[in-house]
């Protein structure tokens, strides 16, 4: 099949609509509308029903040179993500988020990936294959997968039980911000090594890139802000930043060797908290939602390739869930507890930061080039399997494990208009009573 432009036309139309449809549908039952968008392009692509044995290869059968072209869309549509993931960034919030949100985040990295290494290495033939390259590059890339957070959930939840501008609720926001960061840097590192590179020599190029993009950061910020100033909420400055934001991903691939969505994260990160970051941002979601993101999420389906898959792929996907989650609970918050929290709080954040989203699927289909499966390297193991189980498991435990964890939390009562708990109640009656008898 050869290259036909109105078959893209039509490619757009059903991947909008379908991914539209399932969106609203796992929305509807709780789930991220990501998830609804994966499993759109599985529907209407040739990734399940072409071996099925029947004759028929799905709604779209793209042929290499289309795959193509949808390929491009979905790189702009990551990209597009991972700058708004950058813009939304509360730089302040990192800078001021303290030794014990830093740790957690750190913590909420290296075991998870960690974990998820020797998990892989399991599946892979085992912890003595370590010394194979191609092996532990696959290792450390599905470990990478569950680096991410995402508290979007988290946040509804937190907001709902009214613990979100809390210690903990503050802690998990802070920490999840770095988290990303970290988790950005890792597959960066590890794409870098792709190959057999040098370790020295991607550090390396690793601490050039953040030193140039810092650097050229500070100026185009300095630059944007004068424009701002002068051009309030004119269109021309979301267009700039969108420019910014591809030579950023542009320059960290080409000349660096670092994956293109850590400059578009970069990039977002440098325009941060400007007086039209905002402003800018509504932009970018609304422009990548419209389609680039959601061909993002479905060529992640339509693009799918099971032919390799064996059933042990469904006990490595279960596993894979069950590390995810562990890692960020032992992680997160067993480094909460070393400062200071209580059990209930570490407890708390700890399943705060155990949901995934957009992030773990942009670190897949960035480093899905990493994945070998020539001489049966992976067993059958899929990591798109696993990162789908991963986002709907998480995301529905997310929310019930931190309502069981404050479930049994002492119940509040209200003083001078403010709610405490019982158990410190009659501290918050003696503040009360000596700021009235300092005003009389």
């Amino acid at each position: 099949m050869e290259f036909n432009v109105m078959n893209i036309f039509y490619y757009c139309a059903v991947i909008l609509l379908a991914t539209k449809l399932l969106g609203m549908l796992t929305r509807r039952i709780g789930l991220p509308q990501v998830v609804g968008m994966i499993i759109a392009g599985l529907v209407i692509g040739p990734a399940i029903v072409s071996h099925l044995g029947i004759n028929f290869n799905g709604i779209l059968n793209p042929s290499e040179a289309e795959m193509d072209v949808l390929n491009s869309f979905s790189q702009i549509g990551v990209i597009f993500i991972l700058f708004s993931s950058g813009l939304e960034t509360d730089f302040k919030e990192m800078k001021t988020s303290g030794v014990a949100a830093t740790s957690v985040a750190v913590m909420g990295v290296i075991i998870p990936v960690a974990l998820g290494t020797f998990g892989a290495m399991f599946f892979m033939g085992g912890i003595g294959e370590i010394n194979n390259l191609d092996k532990l590059m696959n290792a450390l890339f599905i470990g990478c997968i569950l680096a991410a957070t995402s508290v979007g959930i988290t946040v509804e939840t937190l907001r709902e039980l009214g613990k979100l501008n809390t210690k903990v609720g503050t802690t998990i926001l802070s920490a999840a911000i770095i988290d990303d960061v970290l988790g950005i840097i890792a597959l960066s590192l590890i794409t870098g090594l792709k190959g057999g590179g040098n370790i020295g020599t991607t550090l390396l190029k690793a601490a050039g890139f953040f030193v140039f993009t810092i650097g050229l950061g500070i100026i185009l910020r300095y630059s944007f802000k004068m424009l701002v100033k002068k051009y309030p909420h004119k269109r021309r400055t979301s267009i700039f930043a969108l420019a910014m934001c591809f030579f950023y991903a542009y320059f960290a691939e080409e000349f660096f060797g670092i994956a293109a969505i850590t400059g578009a994260y970069m990039a977002g990160l440098m325009l941060s908290g400007l007086d039209d970051t905002s402003f800018v941002d509504r932009k970018i979601v609304v422009s990548g939602y419209m389609i680039f993101t959601p061909i993002f999420f479905a060529y992640i389906g339509i693009s799918a390739d099971f032919s390799h898959f064996q059933v042990s792929g469904l006990l490595f996907a279960v596993v894979f869930v069950v590390i995810g989650i562990i890692g960020k609970i032992i992680g997160c918050g067993g480094i909460a507890k070393l400062f200071h929290y209580n059990n209930r709080e570490s407890l708390s954040i700890g399943c705060g930061m155990i949901a995934r989203g957009e992030v773990a699927l942009a670190v897949y289909a960035t480093g899905q080039t990493l994945i070998y499966y020539k001489d049966g390297i992976l067993k059958g193991i899929d990591p798109l399997v696993a990162t789908i189980f991963l986002i709907i498991a998480t995301s529905m435990l997310c929310p019930i494990l931190l309502k069981m964890v404050f479930k049994k939390q002492l119940p509040q009562i209200k003083v001078d208009g403010k709610e405490h708990q019982v158990s410190i109640a009659s501290e918050a009656i003696e503040n009360v009573d000596s700021e009235n008898k300092s005003k009389s």
